[in-house]
């Protein structure tokens, strides 16, 4: 179809093409190798082929927005597919053929029924983000930190390539109905037909020019654009299957930032003050971004009217690299920290470590982890940090504890039960080792919690014990809180321990506390600690299925809505068991809104229950109570002591009888077992 000068001129372009292109990529790789190591390849077969079908399938996408997801979906099918039309048609342009017929039917017809769905798409997403929702979906509060050059970026970014895919695709629409009118009408093409009849005033020479003009057109505007791409969000076309694939078996999951305290010891630097600081997976993160801002949409802080977007944190980062690329990708030092740019100290303790923006990302973006490596920096570095969490610091580094109460009361739980609770040292031989944890060790309406599971555990005749004083926190907060050298300490402490207590006997470890039994079951293995944990729901659930327990129903009003806990729903997976026991102890359960996967944080978490909350238009509690209030249920059921104080907090300030009780699951099964014994046994037959 070319003549001799353009076939040379196409050649030239494309030689141009590669090098301005290759280069602004190689850039890129270049700047997010400059993060530092981090493991991310073993197993890689395995990684590449879950890349290739979740991104495939799209069904990180299909998380949320389903009918914007479904115009995305018609432009990336579309986009995937024109890969080889755009290889056909160079080589329709370089040859005397025309592709049709036979094997080309099915290759014609995809493709013109996949143009259409693509300008459908592209256009479908211009309107919804150019419109009230759309704006208000793509924008941050005032007080929200955001790269200086971000909303104008974004803007100009999101026009030249909705104008780029529209230009090329329609360009490609047009060359083909070109072709239609010169070739004859192709019933595999239809849409291109279709509009071809709509040329037919036009003469042969008149044709010809237009299959040519639209043919550079369509090819010619790759060209244009390649080298821009990876400036552009829409890199993530390429990064975001590499960033899936490469993604940690748990999102979100915490690495310690060394394997032993002499490695600690030696290094001059910890946690991220600029963005060379950061690990190569953080910086892949920020180029992977998408900017959809889904992110920001489950965010509990930014729900609440916080100053913290985790998507402006990456999309900063982004603006910020494209900025220093070429210096950056060369080795040079960024020239200002991330506080100076892409957050700030309001909005990076306002994070409650809830995972669910790393849940919900459809890149497999870790957003969480940008805000954890700011915060080591800041307590280890620079000691700077809310004052209420010195208070904490300082128990669990003297007395074991955030509660700074003495170790010789860990067992003040216990006090009143009609039977004893032995500890390990009492009882080697136990198959379950209940791991009490700090607030039901020390807060006295978490104890109530921890008495109930004791009785269950008694009741099932389970051989168990506990650690008694030879407990000591987790180091959950600590580390939340950016305070590593704290969490490794007790870490290495309680690892020793356990070790200890299993080599004796391998035991079952079970806890009431998603935080305990989250460190110990994922962070502990780090350290030399391999255990089986169970969340008390989990063992409750097998007990119950194993006939060792046999609650009642509870009398009276017997609706419960269940409350997830974060770090055992989204950081662990744990959804069924919890709401199979409340079903089993004849509660009827009515789902809030926001559950399972999407639940909405209490508030809690990232050691924000040591410190004061953030400002911001209400507390996060306050948001998650009023919507598991709004089911109508009597009881609100919770799995962590932390979620029964946040909810409690709420409770408090309603007026006498007109708030749900709250209780544990635990305090649940309880009543049922109470009830079960009080029941003749006839009765129950």
């Amino acid at each position: 179809m070319l003549s001799v000068p353009e076939k040379i001129l196409f050649v030239l372009a494309v030689a141009a093409t590669a090098y301005f292109g290759g280069m602004a990529f190689y850039r890129v790789y270049r700047a997010v190798l400059r993060g530092k190591p981090e493991n991310r390849f073993d197993n890689l077969p395995a990684r590449i082929g879950r890349g290739l079908w979740l991104t495939l399938t799209m069904q990180t996408v299909f998380k949320k927005r389903p009918l914007v997801s479904l115009l995305h979906a018609f432009v990336f099918y579309g986009f995937v597919y024109y890969l080889l039309l755009n290889v056909l048609d160079v080589v329709e342009g370089l040859f005397p053929v025309v592709l049709r017929g036979g094997f080309w039917n099915g290759v014609n017809l995809t493709g013109d029924v996949l143009t259409a769905l693509i300008l459908l798409g592209i256009i479908g997403l211009w309107i919804r983000r150019n419109t009230a929702p759309g704006r208000r979906t793509f924008s941050w509060r005032e007080k929200t930190p955001i790269h200086e050059k971000a909303p104008g970026g974004i803007r100009r970014d999101s026009l030249i390539v909705s104008a780029f895919i529209t230009f090329h695709v329609g360009s490609r629409l047009l060359h083909k109905s070109a072709q239609a009118a010169d070739e004859g009408p192709d019933p595999f093409q239809p849409v291109a037909s279709a509009v071809g009849n709509l040329l037919g005033y036009l003469d042969g020479r008149e044709i010809v020019f237009l299959e040519h003009f639209f043919w550079w057109g369509a090819l010619g505007s790759i060209m244009l654009f390649v080298p821009y791409f990876a400036r552009s969000k829409h890199i993530h076309l390429f990064l975001a299957p590499i960033n899936i694939a490469l993604k940690k078996e748990k999102p979100g999951a915490l690495l310690p930032i060394a394997k032993d305290f002499e490695e600690l010891e030696k290094m001059e630097k910890f946690g991220v003050a600029k963005l060379e600081d950061f690990t190569w997976p953080r910086l892949l993160d920020a180029y992977s971004c998408i900017q959809c801002n889904r992110c920001q949409d489950v965010c509990p802080a930014y729900a609440t009217g916080k100053a913290l977007s985790p998507a402006a944190i990456l999309i900063s980062e982004r603006y910020e690299l494209n900025q220093i690329l070429p210096a950056f990708a060369a080795g040079g030092e960024s020239p200002r920290p991330l506080l100076d740019f892409a957050t700030n100290e309001e909005s990076v303790w306002a994070c409650t470590t809830c995972n669910a923006c790393v849940e919900v990302c459809p890149v497999g973006n870790e957003q969480m982890l940008h805000i954890i490596d700011i915060r080591r920096e800041r307590v280890m570095m620079q000691g700077e940090f809310p004052a209420q969490l010195g208070q904490a610091f300082r128990g669990m580094e003297r007395n074991g504890n955030p509660w700074n109460i003495g170790q010789d009361k860990r067992m003040a739980w216990a006090e009143g039960l009609p039977f004893e609770v032995r500890t390990v040292s009492q009882n080697p031989e136990a198959d379950v080792l209940y791991w009490v944890g700090c607030a039901p060790s020390y807060d006295p309406r978490a104890q109530k919690t921890a008495r109930a599971f004791a009785e269950i555990l008694h009741e099932s005749g389970v051989n168990w014990a506990v650690l008694g004083k030879q407990e000591k926190c987790t180091g959950d907060a600590a580390r939340r809180a950016g305070n590593e050298f704290l969490f490794m300490q007790l870490a290495t402490e309680n690892v020793e321990t356990l070790n200890a207590v299993m080599e004796a006997k391998p035991k079952t470890i079970v806890t009431t506390c998603p935080h305990c039994f989250h460190t110990i079951a994922n962070e502990y293995k780090d350290f030399g600690g391999h255990y089986t944990v169970k969340h008390h729901s989990e063992y409750i659930a097998e007990l119950i299925d194993a006939k060792r327990l046999q609650p009642l129903p509870m009398d009276g009003d017997s609706s419960v809505t269940y409350h997830d806990p974060c770090y055992l729903g989204r950081h662990n997976g744990v959804f069924d068991e919890p709401r199979e026991v409340l079903k089993d102890v004849g509660l009827k359960l009515s789902e809030p809104p926001r559950h399972g996967k999407n639940s909405f944080c209490c508030g809690a978490g990232g050691a924000q229950f040591w410190k004061e909350e953030e400002p911001g238009a209400e507390r996060v509690s306050t948001n998650r109570y009023r919507e598991l209030k709004a089911t109508g249920a009597a009881t609100i059921a919770v799995g962590c002591p932390f979620c029964m104080q946040m909810m409690n907090v709420e409770t408090a300030q309603e007026p006498e009888g007109q708030a749900p009780q709250v209780l544990d699951i635990s305090e649940l099964v309880l009543q049922g077992i109470r009830k079960s014994k009080e029941t003749p046994a006839e009765a129950t037959d």
